[in-house]
């Protein structure tokens, strides 16, 4: 887990791991040998944004923009799908094993709510990307952390509200950061989902996604919370997930009855 402090225990997932193909603690997808990418990598995103730019911030985003490219080339590139998932998530744990298993894409990262910090996520992210394909950018992300109507409780005495987000620096660098790990290729904004709370029930949450979008760019990113019980929200759970084990998984969330064994 990433930014976990406390001595490394054998899992229950762990002692299982030989029957189960992708386990919790090296969910690191494998790329697939041919698959044709489902979207057109040659058009470009505008590298116009609402922040200053100067001369060196100019360059950097022209030569990421070619190491992406080259990256996307060949055929079997398929976007990557980041899922960030906070421990603070009822049995967060066994999210990684959820996740849909006919999608190599999907790269699962489970952290330490309790004592990572925005530098530990980002170099796992940074890590996991490389992993995945140097030089290939985050088109698609999940973000499954506690929150409400207009904040993000993503770590431990860190809730990410408009006002919050405008004054901590560093929050304010976590998610600059974040905007230069988000693909200058896709033809469309990059998405980022949020899961786990309706921030967006509130005018404040409003504004937060508003800051966020500012941020992040100059890459162009758009933002989705929907209610998990609506069409919108079933689309969302099918993007990232399994969806009959994400059911059993919500249903048996708050028990102590869930067990790995129905998660095979």
């Amino acid at each position: 887990m990433v930014g976990s402090r406390r001595m490394k225990v054998q899992t229950f997932a762990d002692r299982r791991a030989k029957s189960f193909s992708r386990s919790w603690s090296d969910p690191t997808p494998v790329k697939p040998d041919s698959m044709h990418d489902s979207r057109d990598s040659g058009e470009l995103q505008s590298s116009s944004g609402t922040l200053d730019e100067g001369p060196d911030e100019d360059a950097d985003w022209d030569d990421e923009r070619e190491m992406e490219r080259v990256a996307c080339e060949a055929e079997d590139f398929i976007p990557p799908k980041i899922m960030l998932v906070s421990s603070k998530v009822p049995k967060a744990e066994y999210v990684p094993n959820i996740i849909r298993r006919d999608d190599p894409s999907i790269i699962p990262i489970l952290y330490d709510h309790e004592h990572a910090t925005f530098d530990d996520i980002l170099e796992e992210i940074e890590k996991k990307l490389t992993a995945y394909r140097k030089g290939c950018k985050i088109w698609n992300m999940l973000i499954f952390c506690q929150g409400g109507p207009g904040h993000l409780y993503l770590l431990k005495n860190k809730v990410a509200t408009f006002a919050k987000v405008e004054k901590e620096d560093d929050m304010i660098q976590f998610w600059r950061r974040l905007g230069r790990l988000m693909s200058k290729l896709n033809p469309k904004p990059n998405l980022i989902h949020i899961m786990g709370c309706y921030v967006l029930g509130s005018a404040n949450g409003e504004k937060l996604i508003q800051t966020l979008k500012r941020l992040l760019g100059p890459s162009s990113v758009d933002f989705k919370s929907p209610l998990e019980l609506s069409a919108e929200g079933k689309e969302m759970i099918e993007m990232y997930f399994d969806f009959r084990l994400f059911r059993l998984w919500k249903s048996r969330q708050h028990s102590k009855l869930l067990d790995y064994d129905d998660l095979l």
